[in-house]
């Protein structure tokens, strides 16, 4: 009886979505609770999730994986402390009365000013854009620079609340620039 090589070729898709849902999936959601207690910070676990999925399966191509699991949070552990160096170089910081404004400044440099007034009133439209809880949230945490335990007892919620409502606040901001400063 001879092989169909249609049948043929499908066969390694099969293979591989079986050891996936099986050596992989099981995995995934104790990987993102164990990601969002290490690395409370990051802004996306999911993606983050994603993309360790993504480099064990693509591990698996290469070479015999012995523990999945094992690489799975090797790998994510290594991805989230990537993230966190970004963050760290990409950090908000607190807008505050004492912070030196040099759009108010008085200088030569008219198209620096402009521009700042510029990114300044988009930032405002930014975060005027938010869900209400969400911008209040965010205001206190990136204008006032509380932390998120002192935003949470002064609004009553829990810090997790106050976590995933920075994120969240975060994310929207991005999509609000990228799409240009209209929703």
């Amino acid at each position: 009886m001879a092989s169909d090589p249609a049948n043929f070729s499908r066969q390694p898709d099969l293979e591989q979505s079986n050891w996936f849902a099986t050596e992989v999936q099981p995995h995934r959601p104790a990987l993102r609770a164990w990601l969002l207690a290490r690395f409370s910070t990051l802004p996306d676990v999911d993606d983050l999730v994603q993309e360790t999925c993504v480099r064990v399966l693509r591990a698996r191509d290469a070479s015999p994986i012995r523990s999945t699991r094992a690489l799975l949070f090797a790998t994510a552990r290594n991805l989230a402390l990537d993230a966190v160096r970004r963050q760290r170089v990409i950090r908000f910081e607190p807008i505050t009365d004492d912070t030196d404004s040099s759009v108010l400044a008085d200088t030569t440099d008219v198209i620096a000013t402009v521009s700042k007034q510029q990114e300044l009133e988009l930032l405002t439209k930014a975060i005027q854009s938010l869900p209400e809880r969400c911008r209040q949230i965010f205001t206190l945490r990136t204008a006032y620079g509380l932390t998120q335990k002192q935003i949470a007892a002064k609004l009553g919620v829990s810090e997790s609340t106050v976590e995933k409502q920075v994120a969240h606040g975060i994310r929207l901001c991005a999509e609000f620039f990228a799409t240009g400063g209209s929703f």
